[in-house]
């Protein structure tokens, strides 16, 4: 019998080594295909990429997946207790696999309690990392294989990193921080107990487990997660309850743009990120991007642009409603999918339910819950007909018609938008999108920053950003460019330049320019000429020294790549950006420095290094470690100086005089040191205004986006200098003026502004005008241009059809 057993014991034994020796085969055989988990050592996972204003404001996050890695030790206890208690609440004494739990769940599974996983924290550490999700034999051993490697190569505190940062959570958020963020709209810091037991219940299925559809369910797991906390000790009976007994408290963050107001700011630094790094770098590479944005400035600029785009469309009319809905049943459910203007928060999309006499009684647009439903509540208005006068005047079958009751424009189920009307529960103004567009932007002239930046009236509505990519005719706002051109190279503020009628032979056709309103002054002073924007005398002034001059010139101020070299583009007929020209009327405003305009301060990469600064300023000194009594560093100034500091001081002297007596007095009003320059250009298909103080120049244009007649009177001066003013009037409230800085050396010599001849007495027309040394008021009258007179008296007396020509004619840019 004992040898029968022990026949028997040495057929088990061999045949235990044939099975040992199989599986260690098979093993070693899985083990050859490993993945090399090496690369952990690398790991830099898909991280978001954060994008700040000025002062630190969020304004936007790009990312494929939405991720913000965070070290482990930045982790609270809390919230690694939460994921320890859910996931593996052995994992810091377990050598890769734990035995202990897959007997317990093993044993919980066959006893058909809540199904319970194995894998430690580990073991999903290796497959997310360096496998596949199938769900076969052959990856849990090498999932298992993979684990005691990884175990033997990082510490606990790594592969725990690893976890935290790797899992998706649902919403488009992976790692812990994004889904403190994506979740509850908190740093990781800042999570409660619940909070964190409710993230740590989502790795397993975040779809089963979603805040809004399977909110029991979700509430359950939750629950399981905090018992499970008490459990292993992390947690008191009494912290357990009280959490137990929240709701789960779920606030999504919305994703893209945070600052409100910053949507065409943002989008263009988006650009221009891509521009730079590559589409992968932005959505993946974890950049920190300081922006030069200030906040409560751009809030201004919007509104500011806003209101002088609205302040021109109700002045055409009412174009009809945005659309049209049935109002039979419920008519919120029909109302809620119409689309709004989110960047316009202070309009809300309505629907007319009845228009009489007195008015018309709307139906607001319900608010959407957190979940996404509908809310129950139906909220009505009223719209008075002295809060809507300007819509008695209305377009209908592109007629324009006037109505005596509001019965005749509005119907039941038009779709419009109003506005609250302050401290008047109930009652609502009339409001409707301009069609009318335009760009604005704020700069500061000494770094070229951009400090506010509108692309056009909403976002929503049009992404395409007037301030950058809209290329207009800028008229004579162009001017200062010729003058600046002038004045640096012989001329003076007081020559004198014939305001004439004058024909010019282009291309083998009679070319004839004309001033705003016709008519002329005969002699006058370079400054009388801007101020009042004299088209006649900008070309006599362009064609006597030259276009190539000129067009060096606005090439040298970055207006243009290539200005083509006819008198034309002397008043302002080619084609610019706002944003190009902030910059060139930054460089009159910095004292002749060339400025390149930037939105982005500095970029940051995912380790903090610095792979991008705007300010290229050297300071050799600054990177001293200690002080041994050297002198104190400065910042070198490498900046290239393109116009002559005094030709930038006199130029805007004369833009001075275009806001106190020209074509910008509007702006006066500021009573401010302020230098500008309107434009308005051929059929007022465009008007702008470009000005600055000794530190912030702001420029904008006004016009329709396929270019037509805005309308006989639709100025610079009187379309884009007020929306100038406004901006102006809140950002500077509550600061002194600051006069412009003379340059040393200048001369200030009274002159009478009309003649440029040095001026005996005081008198209305006396002022004190700015000379470089060795220049000075004209000792004789002379004119310049009157040549030309005497050239066209010839051509009338030989060629009637020239005679015509002189007398009339078209008109040039105004």
């Amino acid at each position: 019998m004992v040898r029968l057993i022990g026949y028997f014991f040495g057929i088990g034994t061999a045949l235990a080594l044939l099975v040992a020796a199989g599986v260690a085969i098979y093993i070693g055989d899985l083990a050859k295909d490993l993945p090399d988990y090496e690369v952990l050592s690398k790991y830099e996972p898909p991280v978001t990429t954060r994008v700040h204003a000025s002062d630190g404001a969020l304004m936007a996050e790009y990312a494929r997946e939405r991720r913000l890695f965070l070290p482990i030790k930045a982790v609270p206890d809390r919230v690694k207790a939460a994921f320890l208690s859910a996931e593996d609440k052995n994992f810091y004494s377990h050598p890769g696999i734990d035995v202990m739990g897959l007997t317990r769940a093993f044993v919980a599974n066959l006893r058909g309690g809540r199904p319970q996983g194995a894998s430690t924290i580990t073991q999903q550490v290796a497959k997310n990392f360096l496998l596949s999700n199938e769900r076969t034999y052959d990856r849990k051993i090498k999932e298992a294989i993979l684990a005691f490697r990884i175990e033997q190569a990082y510490s606990k505190d790594r592969i725990f990193e690893l976890y935290l940062n790797e899992i998706f959570f649902g919403f488009g958020a992976y790692g812990i921080a994004g889904a403190a963020l994506t979740y509850f709209d908190k740093s990781v810091n800042e999570l409660t107990i619940s909070e964190a037991a409710y993230l740590a219940a989502l790795p397993k299925g975040p779809s089963n487990y979603h805040p809004f559809k399977y909110t029991d369910r979700a509430i359950e797991r939750r629950n399981y997660v905090i018992g499970q906390m008490e459990a292993n000790g992390y947690i008191s009976a009494q912290e357990a309850a009280q959490a137990a007994s929240l709701p789960l408290g779920v606030t999504p963050r919305r994703g893209g743009t945070y600052l409100f107001s910053g949507e065409y700011f943002t989008e263009e630094v988006r650009r221009e990120i891509i521009d730079r790094y590559g589409v992968d770098a932005l959505y993946e590479g974890g950049l920190s991007v300081r922006t030069t944005i200030v906040p409560s400035m751009q809030q201004i600029a919007r509104k500011a642009l806003q209101h002088g785009l609205m302040r021109y469309d109700t002045l055409r009319g009412y174009r009809g409603p945005a659309s049209r809905i049935q109002i039979s049943g419920d008519w919120g459910e029909a109302l809620a999918g119409a689309d709004g203007l989110y960047d316009v928060p202070e309009w809300e999309v309505a629907v007319v339910l009845e228009s009489a006499d007195e008015g018309i009684t709307v139906g607001l647009q319900p608010k959407r819950e957190v979940s996404g439903e509908i809310a129950p509540e139906r909220k009505r208005g009223f719209v008075a007909v002295d809060d809507m006068k300007w819509a008695m005047r209305y377009v209908r079958d592109g007629k324009r018609l006037k109505a005596k009751s509001p019965t005749e424009v509005f119907s039941a189920g038009d779709v419009i938008f109003v506005e609250g009307k302050q401290g008047e529960e109930g009652r609502y103004d009339l409001r409707q999108p301009p069609e009318i567009e335009g760009g604005m932007v704020a700069m500061d002239p000494h770094t070229g920053r951009v400090l506010a930046m509108v692309g056009g009236f909403s976002f929503a509505e049009s992404e395409f950003n007037r301030a950058t990519q809209a290329y207009r005719q800028p008229g004579s706002a162009f001017k200062p460019v010729v003058y600046a051109a002038a004045l640096d190279n012989g001329y003076t503020p007081a020559s004198v330049i014939l305001d004439a009628p004058i024909s010019i032979q282009s291309g083998g056709q009679l070319w004839e320019p004309k001033n705003y309103g016709g008519g002329f002054a005969g002699p006058s002073t370079l400054r009388l000429g801007i101020e009042r924007s004299r088209n006649l005398m900008t070309v006599r002034l362009a064609k006597d020294m030259g276009m190539k001059m000129v067009a060096e010139y606005a090439e040298r101020f970055g207006l243009y790549d290539k200005l083509p070299q006819v008198l034309a583009m002397a008043l302002g007929s080619g084609e610019t950006t706002v944003m190009r020209m902030a910059g060139a009327y930054s460089i009159m405003a910095n004292g002749g420095k060339a400025i390149k305009p930037s939105l982005i301060d500095r970029i940051q990469d995912r380790y903090g290094k610095t792979i991008f600064k705007h300010d290229e300023r050297i300071c050799e000194g600054c990177v001293s470690t200690s002080w041994v009594n050297q002198q104190e560093p400065e910042l070198i100034d490498n900046r290239e100086q393109v116009l002559d500091p005094m030709t930038a001081y006199q130029i805007t002297s004369m833009m001075e005089g275009v806001v106190k007596r020209g074509t910008a007095v509007t702006v006066s009003e500021l009573k401010r040191p302020i230098a500008g320059k309107t434009g308005t250009t051929n059929d007022e298909k465009d008007a702008w205004f470009v000005g600055y103080t000794p530190n912030l120049v702001v420029g904008l244009y006004v016009g329709y986006d396929t270019p037509k007649p805005m309308g006989h009177g639709a100025t610079g001066g009187g379309l884009a200098a007020p929306v100038f003013k406004e901006f102006m009037a809140k950002v500077l409230e509550g600061t002194r003026p600051v006069d412009f800085r003379v340059p040393e050396g200048m001369n200030l010599i009274a002159i009478n502004r009309k003649t440029g001849m040095q001026a005996i007495e005081s008198g209305p027309d006396v002022i004190m005008e700015a000379f470089k040394p060795g220049t000075g008021p004209a000792d004789s009258y002379s004119v310049i241009g009157m040549e030309d007179i005497a050239a066209q008296e010839r051509a009338k007396a030989i060629s009637p059809q020239a005679n015509r020509a002189i007398t009339g004619g078209a008109g040039g840019l105004y």
